[in-house]
């Protein structure tokens, strides 16, 4: 017996409801829902993106990367003396 022949009698012998209800609908439904979620996470980047404040954008850039005001005058005094 040949893998085809088994495939065959199979397909022949499993009712089409079963394929479209057991296969079928389960993985569209899947392939839905992803897609669902994936256009409500890019809308709720886009509120976010707009939501923040762009005059603020440069100085939480500029911020993160300044040392702490402490250290700063650390370096400051021993550059001086």
């Amino acid at each position: 017996m040949s893998v085809s022949y088994l495939l065959s009698v199979f397909v022949k012998e499993l009712p089409g409801c079963i394929l479209f209800a057991g296969i079928f609908m389960p993985m569209v439904l899947l392939l839905l829902l992803i897609a669902y979620f994936r256009i409500k996470l890019l809308e709720v980047n886009e509120e976010l993106a707009m939501a923040q404040d762009p005059g603020k954008v440069l100085l939480n850039y500029y911020g993160q990367q300044q040392k702490p005001r402490r250290s700063r005058q650390k370096e400051n005094s021993r550059t001086f003396k």
